[in-house]
């Protein structure tokens, strides 16, 4: 930890603790809010995504906070599942609040794109949804994500902007990941195509069944996000044509997915990946 930082936990949930264990009636220049919902799920995302975020930007104003950094996703820009709506609703609350704002929206997280390395050194095949091509995303690394955060913070050019953001290089689809993945290791390419349609049939099938089980609902909403992954680019779209343009999303940074794939196989710890696999 660098000299005179300090580390308060803080329940995000509860206004008070943000208050007291949190602010603890201190003044603040600003904050960075990397907050989000593990799952996903509507219940999480909205009291995650909006409801702790609201709070902790009414606690920011009083603590004389002037300037706010907010780390949201880029798949808002086509908002269909509820932890989007979520987010969105607070970058509305954040852009009116008066605060200097900047809203920073990355593309893929390596982590979130790790979990087949391990299925490919078995020996197992890659999977990739229809032909490996339907989806492309310039994955950011955490530290290149970590600096253009605390840049934002001097940088004016990104106040009170909304900030797609991505790591350098192309764009890398599903079926580049996985034939980059097998050379590596060294092992015969084989790939396993998963339909659409089947996620299509188990969103049916888990919302259906939720009506009886009502436990089965966030299952269904967690199918819904990974049709959604499964079908949606994680790149800048272009508001006029509805389509994804890579070449047109920005870029920072100097770790690739690739290198990282690399340092992971020459035996470097993957990264927790908890609720933000993609497999």
């Amino acid at each position: 930890m660098q000299q005179g930082a300090r580390v308060k936990i803080v329940e995000v949930t509860n206004p008070e603790s943000l208050a007291r264990d949190g602010f603890s009636g201190e003044r603040f220049d600003a904050v960075i809010s990397c907050m989000a919902s593990r799952t996903g799920a509507p219940r999480d995302a909205w009291a995650i995504d909006y409801r702790a975020h609201v709070d902790l930007l009414a606690q920011a104003r009083q603590a004389g906070v002037g300037q706010f950094v907010l780390l949201s996703a880029i798949c808002v820009q086509k908002p269909v599942l509820a932890f989007q709506h979520a987010k969105l609703a607070f970058e509305r609350e954040l852009m009116e609040s008066g605060l200097t704002y900047s809203i920073v929206r990355p593309t893929a997280y390596f982590k979130s794109l790790s979990g087949q390395i391990d299925r490919v050194r078995r020996g197992k095949s890659f999977l990739v949804f229809g032909d490996g091509t339907l989806t492309a995303c310039k994955p950011i690394s955490d530290m290149d994500l970590a600096c253009y955060l605390a840049d934002s913070l001097d940088d004016d050019q990104r106040w009170n902007q909304v900030l797609p953001i991505g790591g350098p290089g192309s764009a890398i689809t599903p079926l580049q990941q996985g034939e980059f993945l097998f050379r590596l290791l060294n092992r015969p390419t084989r790939f396993q195509r998963v339909p659409v349609a089947m996620l299509d049939w188990i969103i049916a099938g888990l919302s259906a069944a939720g009506r009886v089980a009502p436990s089965l609902l966030q299952k269904a909403e967690l199918a819904r996000i990974g049709r959604y992954y499964a079908t949606e680019s994680m790149l800048w779209l272009n508001p006029e044509t509805g389509s994804y343009e890579a070449e047109s999303t920005p870029s920072t940074g100097s770790d690739t997915l690739f290198d990282f794939y690399a340092s992971v196989v020459a035996g470097v710890d993957a990264p927790e990946r908890g609720d933000h696999a993609v497999f």
